[in-house]
C-alpha cells in the first residue's frame, strides 16, 4: 500500500505517462514520421495537412463527447480505454494502405487523445488539489514533452526504416506503458465522476469566453509549426544535419517548460504568463522559416517546445480557476476550442504551401494569430481593484 506522501507523486506520474502515450506519441509522432511518409508515398503538403486535420477533428469531437455530463462510467475507466485506443490506432497506421485508412485511424486516434487529455487532467488535477499538492501538476503536464522526446528517439533510432516500421514501433511503445498507468491511477469512489459533473447549468462569463477564444487562436497558431517543423527542416539543405535532433529539441524543451512557466505565473498571474508564452512562441514560429542555420532552427524548436505545452497547461489551469464548480466541462470546452483551431491550421497551411511552394506564408499567419491569442487572453485577467 502506497503512503500518503507517495500517492500524489504516483498519481502525477500516471498523468505524465498518460499524456506521453496519447499526446507525445499518439498525436505528435506524426511530425517526425511525416517526411518519411511523404517521401515513401509521394504525399503533397495538402494531403499531409489533411491527415493531420483528421486527427484534430477527432480531438474536437472527443472533447465535446467528454463534456457530456451524463457520460456513464468512471473517469479512470474512460482513461484506460482511451489509452488503449490511442496506442492501437497509432500502431495500425503502419498497416494502413491508403488515404481513407489514414484519415480514419488518425481521426480515431485524435478522439482517443482528447478523452485522455480531458479525463487524465480532470482526474489528476482534482486529486492533487484535494491532497494539497497542486504543484505536482507540472509533472503531469510534462508528459507531453516526455512523449515527444520519446517519439523523436524512436524515429531517430530507426533511421532509414520504412514509415510502416516507425508507426508500428511507436504503437508498441505506447501500448507497453498502459499497464503501468492503470496501476498508478487509483480507482474512484462510487459516484465520484457523476458528482464532479453535476451542478448548475454551465454559463461561461466574459472572462472565460475570452480565454476560450484565445485558446482556439493558440491552437491554430502553434499547430502549423508543430505539424510541419521536421518537413521544413528537411527542405533546407543547410539544416539537414539537425533534422534527427530538431523534434528531440522540442520534447526536451517541453518537458521542464510547465515548471518554468509556473514560476513565471506565480509572479505575474496565470493569464499574463499565458499571454507572454504566446508571444515567445510567435517568435519561435516565425524563426522556423527565417532561420538559415542550425542554431536558429534549434532555437525555433526550443521556443516551440518550451511554450506550447506550458500554454496548454496554463490555459486549463486558468479556465478551471474561472469555473471551479464544473472542471470537467470547462476542460472539455477549452479542449474543443483548441481542437477547432488545430483542424483549420494544417488544412490552411497545406493549401498555402501547395500554392506558393513555401511554408513561410502560413508560418507568418500562425505567428500573427499567436500574438492575437495573447491580446485576447488578457481580457480574461483578474480585474484590478478600484
Amino acid at each position: 500500500m502506497r503512503s500518503e506522501s507517495s500517492a500524489p507523486v504516483g498519481l502525477a506520474l500516471g498523468g505524465l505517462l498518460s499524456l506521453a502515450v496519447a499526446m507525445g506519441i499518439g498525436r505528435f509522432v506524426y511530425t517526425p514520421i511525416l517526411p518519411v511518409m511523404a517521401d515513401g508515398l509521394g504525399l503533397s503538403a495538402s494531403q499531409a495537412g489533411l491527415i493531420a486535420s483528421a486527427n484534430f477533428a477527432g480531438y474536437l469531437l472527443g472533447a465535446l463527447a467528454a463534456a457530456t455530463p451524463r457520460l456513464p462510467g468512471s473517469r479512470r475507466a474512460w482513461l484506460v480505454g482511451a489509452l488503449l485506443a490511442s496506442a492501437l490506432t497509432t500502431g495500425l497506421m503502419g498497416l494502413a494502405g491508403g488515404m481513407a485508412a489514414f484519415l480514419t485511424l488518425r481521426f480515431a486516434g485524435g478522439l482517443a487523445s482528447a478523452f485522455v487529455m480531458v479525463f487524465a487532467s480532470s482526474l489528476v488535477l482534482d486529486r492533487l488539489a484535494a491532497a494539497g499538492r497542486p504543484g505536482l501538476a507540472s509533472l503531469h503536464f510534462a508528459g507531453v514533452g516526455t512523449g515527444i522526446a520519446l517519439s523523436a528517439l524512436i524515429v531517430a533510432g530507426l533511421a532509414g526504416a520504412d514509415w510502416r516500421v516507425l508507426w508500428g514501433a511507436s504503437g508498441v511503445a505506447a501500448l507497453l506503458a498502459v499497464p503501468a498507468i492503470a496501476i498508478l491511477m487509483p480507482r474512484e469512489p462510487d459516484g465520484a465522476s457523476r458528482a464532479a459533473s453535476a451542478g448548475a447549468p454551465f454559463a461561461p462569463g466574459r472572462r472565460l469566453t475570452a480565454l476560450i477564444a484565445a485558446y482556439g487562436l493558440f491552437g491554430f497558431g502553434y499547430v502549423i509549426t508543430a505539424t510541419f517543423l521536421v518537413a521544413i527542416v528537411r527542405e533546407a539543405p543547410t539544416l539537414r544535419p539537425v533534422e534527427p535532433w530538431i523534434w528531440l529539441a522540442v520534447g526536451l524543451a517541453g518537458a521542464p517548460s510547465i515548471a518554468l512557466w509556473t514560476l513565471v505565473a506565480r509572479r505575474t498571474g496565470t493569464i499574463p504568463a499565458f499571454a507572454a508564452a504566446c508571444i515567445v512562441e510567435a517568435v519561435g514560429v516565425a524563426l522556423s522559416v527565417l532561420a538559415s542555420g542550425a542554431l536558429g532552427a534549434l532555437l525555433s524548436a526550443a521556443f516551440l517546445g518550451g511554450t506550447f505545452i506550458a500554454i496548454t497547461a496554463l490555459g486549463l489551469v486558468a479556465a478551471r480557476a474561472l469555473s471551479p464548480s464544473d472542471p470537467r466541462r470547462v476542460v472539455a470546452l477549452m479542449t474543443a476550442s483548441f481542437g477547432a483551431g488545430q483542424i483549420l491550421g494544417p488544412l490552411v497551411a497545406g493549401l498555402m504551401v501547395d500554392r506558393a511552394g513555401s511554408y513561410a506564408g502560413p508560418s507568418y499567419v500562425a505567428a500573427a494569430l499567436l500574438v492575437a491569442a495573447a491580446m485576447v487572453a488578457l481580457v480574461a485577467r483578474e480585474p484590478r481593484p478600484a
